[in-house]
């Protein structure tokens, strides 16, 4: 089965909108939109590169900025336009992040790539994605590329879910380093800091901020769910102060590498 086939099949039955609105995946959305809104002005131009429902897309149209946005999979396409307001300046494609062939050079003043290098297993479709999301975007505008961390994972799924002799003997991980390894049918590719700042490296750009999207929230989604609504607040408020400390990001099962092109 291609890489393709297995995210149809998982998109087409998980709920990805309704996700960014849990406790947990509300601190993702308000720390990636934190930081969208830092960098946006009137008038810019915004694409965003694997919209799946749109969320950050509809967000950003129905705020005023002109958005076109690109998704790979036909059922998140399909949830995007049901959720499209009338007069939203958004366009919605379908089409790949590693190849934008069809949107012309220098365009972008913001670029979003939120999902694909979620789901992206070889070095060189890493390096096309980023390539081309650099390539749309106007020199001095800014990319942001989220990623899935692999310790965040060894220790959610593999030590408190019980799963870690599993994906041991399934060669998913190195039991000496604990670094992870992924395949399409395991459908998250799993990163750590130092892999990042490589793929960055490899591009004319410049780093403004690495981000723990959600630092500790995965981990305490019961206790996130259980706070008043006045303890979130304030958790929200310790989670956008620290998370850009350095000795948080690993424990984040998502990060946020903000660049800008030179």
């Amino acid at each position: 089965m291609k890489a393709d086939s297995y995210l149809n099949q998982y998109y087409s039955s998980y709920d990805e909108e309704g996700r960014l609105l849990t406790r947990f995946g509300r601190v993702e959305y308000e720390t990636t939109m934190r930081y969208i809104v830092k960098y946006l002005r009137p008038g810019m131009r915004v694409m965003e590169i694997g919209a799946a429902t749109g969320r950050y897309s509809h967000a950003l149209a129905r705020a005023g900025y002109q958005v076109d946005a690109v998704e790979l999979v036909e059922h998140n396409i399909e949830q995007f336009k049901a959720l499209t307001q009338p007069g939203e300046n958004v366009t919605i494609a379908q089409g790949n992040a590693c190849d934008l062939s069809a949107y012309a050079d220098n365009t972008y003043d913001i670029t979003l790539l939120l999902g694909p290098m979620y789901h992206l297993f070889t070095q060189e479709e890493k390096h096309a994605a980023l390539s081309e999301a650099i390539r749309v975007t106007r020199p001095g505008g800014v990319i942001f590329a989220a990623y899935c961390m692999g310790d965040a994972s060894v220790l959610s799924y593999g030590f408190i879910r019980g799963k870690i002799h599993e994906i041991i003997e399934k060669c998913m991980i190195d039991p000496e380093t604990f670094d992870t390894f992924s395949n399409p049918w395991n459908l998250f590719e799993l990163h750590r800091k130092e892999d990042i700042d490589a793929l960055r490296a490899a591009f004319p750009v410049t780093q403004l901020h690495f981000v723990a999207s959600d630092g500790y929230a995965n981990h305490m989604r019961d206790t996130l769910v259980s706070m008043d609504d006045a303890t979130f607040d304030l958790y929200l408020r310790y989670h956008f102060a620290t998370c850009e400390r350095l000795d948080m990001i690993g424990y984040s099962h998502h990060t946020l590498d903000i660049f800008r092109k030179d």
